[in-house]
């Protein structure tokens, strides 16, 4: 049961020589086999590459050198990243015959720091949906139920690592796709700061004004792990414009104050992701942490303006790049730009407007995190669901797509890091997370938190049958 073992344990065996990177290889190679074929979550599976490079690790081990942190961790990778010699997909016929000149700069991290990659993990059509399904690949089920999705857009990846296929990865957010996943699927995700986790060699490109949203960042099934991963893949580089030399800095919990919110403002959430949110803060309480209801004022639109940038404003280049071959085109690459197909494009005043909105917006919430530098949201206001569904009761009253997604992109219209962590199962065996927000660049403490959150709460399950 290799595959089973966390991230930080392969790696740590591997140094003791204990296990041999082969050894791991074979393990999750033949976990692909056995369950990629319900759960879908492969665009390309690296058998024979994976194991070349075991072997070259092994012989540096046997040389006595040190491949690095991650020396034989078999990892995977959104197929929205760069590998050298293959083709960056995104789930789109579009990108059909394209093929990487060099690998993305968070890939190269990962294979500099010793990792293994196994293979390229599913992507709805562009990144462009909370689903992943596309015409290349198709459908990506949740691993919990087949039935109901794992999310998207890094719904492959999360599939992948909670099904024991990798021991953790990268993916991409630009709404909520690493949280969204992660809290589906009942792994660990983080959402860095703008530029922390260079996204060059990432399709599409993050820079502006997309880079003001989306983010590259880890993936794992603990907290721990995504700590390691992201002390890996964070760096500087002067490619991504939103990258800056900043150290990583210390984990310091020193006086930090958390505010917790259960949901959106007003907007209702399932029971569920109501409970976790209790139920971690009472474990950060015990914690010995000053915990308190608390809602930053003046957020009440930023689900609408991050819409406008992520959705809105994109929407006629998208369709531009549509054009005369809608027919290929997978309706989880149109959904979310499909509402505004009646709107006129938008002007470079509204542009500026909503740029000078999102400042403000910005500026005040950082202000009030002074006081609490640490925020404890629901990731989202819905559990997994069904393929598809889109409408959902609440003891309040029935919300949509939208509305159940808005404590996912205010971090991303911010620029704010945030971290989620699976919490709880329902009733029905579903994985029920739990998002902390910090402030810009701030990953370490959140990371930390994550870590002692996960100390109280013990040792989660993994999917039955996996």
């Amino acid at each position: 049961m290799l595959h089973r073992l966390s991230l930080c344990d392969m790696a740590a065996r591997i140094q003791a020589r204990e296990v041999s990177p082969a050894e791991l290889v074979e393990a999750h190679l033949e976990q692909i086999d056995r369950v990629n074929p319900r759960i879908n979550a492969f665009v390309l599976i690296l058998a024979e590459q994976a194991r070349q490079r075991a072997a070259e690790i092994e012989r540096a081990l046997g040389r006595g050198e040190d491949p690095g942190p991650l020396a034989g961790v078999p990892v995977t990778v959104k197929d929205s990243f760069d590998v050298e010699g293959l083709p960056t997909l995104c789930g789109s016929r579009l990108r059909l015959g394209h093929r990487a000149a060099r690998h993305a700069f968070a890939v190269a991290r990962l294979e500099a720091a010793g990792a293994i990659l196994l293979g390229k993990t599913n992507t709805p059509e562009l990144l462009m949906n909370y689903e992943t399904d596309n015409h290349i690949t198709g459908r990506t089920n949740n691993p919990w139920n087949p039935d109901y999705t794992p999310g998207g857009s890094s719904g492959g990846e999360a599939a992948a690592i909670a099904a024991y296929c990798s021991a953790g990865g990268l993916g991409s957010d630009g709404g909520g796709s690493i949280r969204l996943p992660a809290h589906f699927c009942g792994i660990a995700g983080l959402k860095p700061t703008p530029g922390r986790v260079p996204a060059t060699g990432h399709f599409p490109v993050i820079g502006h004004p997309g880079g003001l949203l989306g983010v590259a960042g880890p993936m794992a099934r603990n907290a721990r792990d995504l700590r390691l991963l992201f002390e890996v893949v964070a760096g500087y580089d002067p490619a991504d414009p939103f990258s800056a030399p900043v150290p990583l800095g210390e984990a310091s919990l020193e006086g930090v104050r958390i505010g917790v919110a259960e949901q959106f403002y007003q907007v209702p959430v399932e029971p569920a992701a109501a409970r976790a949110v209790r139920g971690a803060a009472e474990a950060l309480h015990s914690l010995g942490f000053a915990v308190e209801p608390f809602m930053p004022r003046g957020l009440e639109r930023a689900p609408n303006v991050w819409s406008f940038l992520f959705s809105e404003l994109p929407a006629p280049v998208i369709r531009e790049m549509f054009a005369g071959r809608e027919a290929e085109v997978h309706w989880t690459g149109l959904e979310l730009i499909d509402q505004f197909e009646s709107r006129p494009e938008p002007t470079a005043r509204e542009v500026l407007e909503h740029l000078a909105i999102r400042d403000r917006m910005r500026a005040a919430v950082l202000d009030e995190m002074d006081r609490y530098p640490v925020l404890l949201w629901p990731p989202a206001g819905v559990v997994a669901f069904r393929h598809r569904r889109r409408r959902w009761e609440t003891p309040g009253k029935a919300i949509g797509y939208f509305e159940a997604m808005m404590p996912l992109t205010p971090a991303n219209l911010l620029g704010l890091p945030a971290v989620v962590i699976p919490w709880m199962l329902t009733p029905d065996g579903l994985p029920v997370g739990v998002q902390l927000i910090g402030r810009p660049y701030e990953e370490l403490r959140l990371l930390e938190l994550a870590v002692r959150l996960e100390e109280v709460r013990g040792p989660f399950p993994g999917p039955p049958g996996f």
